[in-house]
């Protein structure tokens, strides 16, 4: 099976992974629809809002995961692999292209008629992915943007900028990766790939954008949902504390 077969199986395979929603699948095991409470996002954040942090927590990892996985496994599978004609790797083409697929599969489910959740742990997911295979240098601009993205939250409670911070420095760590590593090879072939690549990295940056378009104009209006991870944490104590009461009387 040649390369370029291989990579549309991996970009289809991809966007329907990604139609997997967790947020939705929790929900209903809760007997309620996240579609219907809050926001209406079925993402990390409502999910926190309206079930709990431990729970939002549960469905940030899982969409981590949904967009790791595949990224990760093309890595895997076109490793050392270029293009004909080239010495671009097929690898740092086949990620983000399964990462993108990943994301557009979340935010455009075909399976939930088009209408998913915003894609933005996903996101961060097929980036974390991009960037560790590449060194811990890179990495490192990962962790630090979400590190960065909780602690803006937490003192803001804007957690829809919040979530343009956790993944827009390592959209840019990628895109200058890819410039130091290809900038200066010449052959038609691998500038057009390296071009198409950056376009790719643009293009998932804006589809979890323009999700957000509605707390972008919410949040100018000054009407946008607060995300309290002060109140999470209290609840959780206080549920907490419940639990251990009606365990003692028991």
């Amino acid at each position: 099976m040649s390369n370029n077969i291989l990579l549309i199986i991996f970009a289809v395979c991809s966007y329907f992974f990604g139609n997997i929603n967790w947020a939705l699948i929790i929900s209903k095991l809760k007997k309620a629809d996240i579609r219907q409470m809050g926001s209406g996002n079925p993402g990390t954040l409502n999910m926190s809002r309206n079930f709990g942090l431990k729970t939002g927590l549960l469905t940030f990892f899982l969409d981590v995961l949904k967009g790791a996985v595949p990224t990760l496994v093309a890595y895997f599978v076109f490793k050392g692999k270029t293009f004909n004609d080239s010495i671009f790797l097929i690898s740092d083409f086949a990620v983000y292209l399964c990462g993108f697929c990943v994301v557009l599969g979340h935010i455009y489910p075909a399976f939930l008629k088009f209408k998913g959740g915003k894609g933005i742990a996903s996101t961060i997911g097929v980036l974390v992915v991009c960037e560790s295979v590449s060194g811990l240098g890179w990495a490192f601009v990962c962790i630090m943007a979400l590190v960065c993205a909780v602690l803006f939250i937490y003192f803001t409670e804007f957690g829809a900028m919040g979530s343009f911070i956790a993944i827009t420095p390592s959209a840019i760590a990628g895109g200058i990766r890819l410039f130091l590593k290809y900038h200066m090879i010449t052959d038609i072939t691998t500038t057009i790939l390296y071009i198409v690549t950056s376009m790719i990295i643009l293009l998932i940056c804006f589809f979890t954008w323009f999700a957000h378009r509605k707390n972008i104009q919410r949040m100018l209006s000054g009407e946008e949902h607060p995300t309290s991870i002060k109140q999470m944490i209290v609840k959780a104590k206080l549920k907490k504390q419940e639990q251990q009461k009606k365990q003692d009387k028991n």
